[in-house]
């Protein structure tokens, strides 16, 4: 692995790495552990997020874990590997990872489509992780008929895919346009600045996201495969899903509710699941109190107390 900034501490700037994968070098961040033998924990993001959408946590977990966090191929520092694409792919990448790292008993998490990752991945390799923690991603459904697959892909992920085509002036004006968003307002933060700012690549006046459409295109129309679907069905570990009261722009309703739930058959003895109440599919994420939510259930899962956050 190569180290790029060892000056990364747990409560601010995290470690940079790249280990390797199929094709070349899977960006990685790692929040190091105050102590050298605490618990890891593995996270991964969604479609068109990136390594630093876990800071929030990461901030609140404040070095009683390690949290390890890969851009995903196709994205941020990960953007310059090839495909092919799909959630497949990446469980072999964040297998790959864990096996570079040479994890044991890590609890496995993911967020949105990191959600479906990581619920493949534990079904593919579960003797690396001890448990998983699914948040608001993870539970398929049967993919909507008569559909183009970027139809289909921006009924799943909505404006987000329309970012992608867009370019910015400058860093202000991408911070701008998040700032707008409706899903963030009232949680804006340095860590969600900095999550924003590392999906930017180009120069001005032509900013741009980091996430390649060829990628995110694959990757939405793979959440609806099979093997996908089945996973959240497969898990052989303890497993959690936590759930957004409220969807992607903050509307009402959220990727999940209990009728929801209960027509993709999840198992709820298997998989409780949890709704997060005042919280939408990004604040469940990087807001303070979703963030918050999720921090406690890692720290539970990994055996630690989680009476006190940072």
């Amino acid at each position: 692995m190569t180290y790029q900034t060892p000056e990364g501490d747990a409560a601010g700037r995290p470690e940079e790495l790249t280990v390797p994968v199929t094709g070349g070098r899977l960006a990685v961040l790692r929040w190091p552990a105050t102590t050298p033998d605490a618990p890891v924990v593995l996270a991964v993001h969604g479609i068109t997020a990136n390594a630093l959408s876990w800071g929030p946590v990461a901030r609140l977990l404040a070095g009683r874990v390690t949290l390890i966090a890969p851009d995903l191929r196709g994205r941020a520092a990960s953007a310059g590997l090839p495909g092919p694409y799909g959630i497949p792919a990446h469980a072999a990448d964040v297998a790959a990872l864990a096996e570079a790292l040479g994890l044991r008993d890590a609890v496995l998490t993911g967020h949105s489509m990191g959600a479906f990752v990581a619920a493949l991945t534990a079904v593919r390799d579960p003797a690396r992780f001890a448990s998983v923690l699914l948040v608001d991603g993870g539970v398929g459904f049967p993919a909507p008929t008569g559909l183009t697959p970027d139809e289909l892909i921006t009924a799943v992920i909505g404006p987000a895919m329309q970012r992608l085509s867009m370019t910015f002036p400058d860093r202000d004006a991408y911070r701008a346009f998040w700032q707008a968003h409706p899903a963030f307002a009232g949680s804006w933060s340095p860590s969600v600045d900095a999550y924003v700012q590392r999906d930017l690549v180009g120069h001005e006046p032509e900013l741009r996201s980091s996430c390649l459409i060829d990628a995110v295109r694959v990757d939405g129309v793979g959440l609806f495969a099979p093997e996908v679907l089945a996973a959240v069905h497969r898990i052989p570990l303890p497993a959690r899903l936590l759930w957004a009261e409220r969807g992607l722009l903050d509307e009402p309703q959220g990727l999940y509710d209990e009728q929801r739930l209960k027509a993709a058959g999840l198992d709820r003895e298997r998989v409780p699941a949890e709704q997060v109440p005042g919280t939408n599919h990004y604040t469940l994420l990087i807001g303070e109190d979703g963030a918050g939510v999720v921090a406690r259930h890692l720290l539970t899962a990994a055996g630690l107390p989680a009476d006190r956050l940072g």
